[in-house]
């Protein structure tokens, strides 16, 4: 049985937050978001030659020296887009 929340009626818009816990909460799935941000993680270090400032752009995690961050203009939108695209394909693979 396709748990509720996976019975869509618009496709082609992402899910939000909402509909995503609902449906982890029907498939009994816990601290889903934590899994999914730590497989994204490692796989993209382990398996891609992305830089780490694009793949921690990626997760949202932000620059904790302020120095650093005062410098950090650029928001990596077309290498973070190349990263995401490459967890696509790889999970389209399976």
């Amino acid at each position: 049985m396709v748990p509720v929340a996976l019975q869509r009626t618009t496709w082609g818009t992402p899910a939000d937050d909402r509909t995503q816990d609902i449906c982890y909460q029907q498939l009994a799935v816990t601290s889903w978001r934590s899994h999914v941000r730590s497989s994204f993680r490692d796989w993209a270090a382990e398996q891609t030659d992305h830089p780490r400032e694009v793949i921690e752009a990626a997760l949202a995690h932000t620059i904790p020296n302020k120095v650093k961050a005062a410098y950090a203009r650029s928001t990596l939108l077309d290498r973070r887009r190349a990263l995401m695209c490459d967890w696509a394909a790889f999970l389209a693979r399976g």
